[in-house]
Parts: C-alpha cells; sequence; structure tokens
C-alpha cells in the first residue's frame, strides 16, 4: 500500500487503532511476542509485523486500592492532587484525616514491544506498532510513611512493602505510526536534517541497505511535546534489536590493513549485516571513532576490503560527523 501524504498515514493508522485494540484485548502476554505478531496478522492481514524488540524495566504510577482490594481511584496523582486542594495544602491534615484508613497505591509495571512492517523499499518506509504489557501491582501503604511532599506520598523510595499483582499482565495499544511520515514532519518542523535522516541517508547509500531492510535491524523510539511557544517538538532515537548487547569490537587502536579488515568483518557477522560497526559506532558506541579514520586511511593507501560506497559514507561522516 502507498500513500503519498504525511496526513494520509496519519489517518490511516488511526483506522487500524480499533483492530489493534481488539487483538491486545484478546491475546494472553504469556504467550509471548511472536504470539501477538500472528494474532496481529489474523486481524490485520494487509500487514505482517514482526516482533523487532522488548524493552522493560519501568513503571508507571496507577490508581489507589484499599485495604480489601476495592478500588478508591483509577488516577493516584489526580486523587492526591484533589485531597490536598480540599486541606488547603497542608500535607499534616491530610495525614490527620486518613489516620486508620489503609490505602494502598497502585503502580503499573511492564515493557513495550516493538512490532514493525515493512511498506516499500524506502529505508523509513515502514510502519512501527508499540504495544505495552503491562500489570497492576499494590505498592506502598499511603501515608505509612509520614510523607512532607507529594513525591514522598505518591511513590517513595524504599519502604517495606512488597508489590503484589493486582491481576494478570496485559497487553496495551501504545502508539502505532508510519515512521517515514513522522520523520518528514521533523524536517517540516526544521528543514536542517536530524542525525536519525542522516543515518538513514547512509544506510541507504552503504552496503547495508542494498543487503537488508533497516527495520529488521532497527526500530526509532519517538517522542512529540509542546516546547513553552506550544510549538511541536519532536525527537526520534534508533534502537538496536540486538538481543543483548553489541559484540566488543576487538582490535586496538591504530590497527590497519589485513587485521583492522578481520575485525570489521567479524563484527558485522555476529550483527549480521555490512557495514553494522560503522552504524553501532554511531549510535551504541561500541565501535570507537578512530575506526572510521583508519578505514578511509586504508582506502586511499589501496587496501580495498570495503566497497567504494561505504569508503564514501564514511568520508562524508569524518568531514560532517553526527551520532544518534
Amino acid at each position: 500500500m502507498t500513500m503519498k501524504t504525511n496526513q494520509a498515514w496519519i489517518e490511516y493508522c488511526k483506522s487500524l487503532s480499533p483492530a489493534i485494540v481488539e487483538t491486545c484485548s484478546r491475546t494472553a502476554v504469556s504467550a509471548g511476542g511472536t504470539s501477538l505478531a500472528r494474532a496481529l496478522h489474523g486481524a490485520l492481514p494487509d500487514w505482517q509485523f514482526r516482533h523487532a524488540l522488548a524493552r522493560g524495566g519501568w513503571y508507571r504510577l496507577g490508581g489507589i486500592v484499599d485495604g480489601q482490594g476495592q478500588r478508591v481511584s483509577d488516577n493516584l496523582e489526580q486523587w492526591v492532587e484533589d485531597a490536598l486542594d480540599a486541606c488547603d495544602g497542608d500535607m499534616q491534615q491530610l495525614i490527620d484525616e486518613h489516620e486508620g484508613k489503609t490505602l494502598y497505591a497502585t503502580r503499573f509495571v511492564g515493557q513495550t514491544h516493538y512490532l514493525t512492517a515493512n511498506v516499500g523499499d524506502a529505508a523509513d518506509d515502514f510502519l512501527q506498532l508499540e504495544i505495552e504489557d503491562l500489570q497492576e501491582m499494590k505498592v506502598h501503604q499511603l501515608f505509612s510513611n509520614e510523607p512532607t511532599t507529594l513525591e514522598e506520598l505518591v511513590d517513595p523510595r524504599g519502604g517495606k512493602d512488597v508489590p503484589m499483582p493486582l491481576g494478570l499482565p496485559f497487553y496495551k495499544l501504545r502508539r502505532i505510526q508510519h515512521i517515514g511520515a513522522f520523520l518528514q514532519r521533523m524536517l517540516a518542523q526544521k528543514p536542517e536534517p536530524a542525525s536519525i535522516h542522516r543515518m538513514l541517508e547512509d544506510w541507504s547509500k552503504s552496503s547495508a541497505g542494498s543487503t537488508s531492510v533497516y527495520a529488521n535491524h532497527w526500530v526509532i523510539a519517538t517522542r512529540e511535546h509542546l516546547d513553552r511557544y506550544h510549538q511541536p517538538v519532536f525527537r526520534a532515537q534508533p534502537i538496536a534489536t540486538l538481543a543483548g548487547d553489541p559484540p566488543e569490537f576487538d582490535a586496538a587502536p591504530e590497527t590497519t590493513g589485513l587485521k583492522l579488515q578481520e575485525a570489521l568483518n567479524r563484527f558485522d557477522r555476529a550483527v549480521g549485516y555490512p557495514m553494522a560497526w560503522y552504524f553501532h559506532m554511531l549510535t551504541t558506541k561500541a565501535v570507537p571513532h578512530w575506526v572510521a579514520q583508519s578505514t578511509v586511511e586504508d582506502a586511499l593507501a589501496g587496501f580495498a576490503y570495503l566497497p567504494q560506497r561505504d569508503v564514501d559514507v564514511i568520508r562524508s561522516w569524518l568531514h560532517r560527523p553526527y551520532s544518534v
């Protein structure tokens, strides 16, 4: 499917959301990300979503339950702000009014699953789906730590309360977007290409782009917010879909010639595509910058172990470096 305008992609992605939400509601988290991708393909047969990456280790604030597990509020922060306002901002009065009551804060712990589906041949021509798997946990007892600030009340550090699950994990749609459309919106806001635009251009010009698909190896974490002048600000950060950390680059500084070529090849084989070392130099910093200088010096000296198009990409970076 080809769509020419960014707005068309935005509207189209919105039209997919109901089917995705329904799929999330009937797919068990315990079945894993691959099963989620299969379920999505069944619901959206036009798209072959691939499970690319799962990132966890985060949480967000939840609501409030009482000692019997009954729901008091779905929004902990709003409940606390309203209750404090009713006490004219007096934290001690708030504590006194709830003395003897057993109330627990909850939080949602989880991870974000990134799934991608290729649309066309361009490096950024893919749909990216972000689905969270979440589990609500009962955490600390409110007011038991005699809080003096809002933060100490809603999200205290430490404590003796052991988190307890309030239900099974579940999937929730966070975002679906066409990455190329998002990056075009970035350029419309600020015509000077950002680092992510340059990375994608380098991918397309290099051996990586002619050998593999960008979305098979990277996802792009996007953010959008308004600045103080109420103008949109866009951010895009590439994330490698490697399982674990990238391999260690096995060459000492000032290595050249055959030994450097062997180190480059080992890194690329471990990651799975040519020029992987270059893109991880830009992003994960797994490869030191001296490698770029040495490869170009080798090429100028007649060591032709890199295609000329790759040498051209590296030379361009040396003249105008960037990192992502």
